[in-house]
């Protein structure tokens, strides 16, 4: 058999396509108006690190391009939820901070969401979920490798 035709790695990656088509349509729908799934998953990030990110560290943890990351950092920071400065040191370089606002956006995105994400970890069971958390956590390192060489 060929890795081309892998039953498993078919199966694989087609209930994680399925899985994340779905996830995506529901949260988005859920969001507060006017917030898309990019914009929250940009404040959850820097809320929960509590540090300044430069856009080029955005665009890499989110694996999107530079340009994509600016385009959503400029809504961010035009609805007053990031503040972008220069880089005291290299004015061409810029650092992204969470505003209040932006907390307070994040939280209430959250308030939305949780009622899917906590409904779904329930129905499959805490336990299930937290053993296959390292398996998906790995999956993702690799592929994260081989995307980067």
């Amino acid at each position: 058999m060929s890795t081309s035709d892998d039953p498993l790695a078919i199966a694989l990656f087609s209930e994680l396509f399925m899985a994340d088509q779905l996830a995506r349509a529901l949260l988005s729908k859920a969001l507060p108006k006017g917030m898309e799934l990019s914009h929250f998953s940009v404040l959850n990030h820097l809320a929960r690190s509590s540090e300044e990110r430069s856009p080029a560290q955005l665009a890499r943890v989110f694996h999107v391009t530079r340009g994509a990351m600016t385009n959503t950092l400029s809504k961010l920071e035009a609805a007053g939820h990031v503040h972008i400065r220069p880089d005291w040191d290299d004015a061409r370089r810029k650092f992204v901070a969470i505003s209040p606002s932006g907390r307070s956006a994040r939280d209430a995105a959250l308030q939305s969401i949780a009622p899917i994400l906590t409904r779904t970890v329930q129905e499959v069971g805490a336990d299930r979920v937290r053993s296959a958390l390292p398996i998906i956590r790995e999956m993702r390192m690799e592929l994260e490798v081989a995307q980067n060489s």
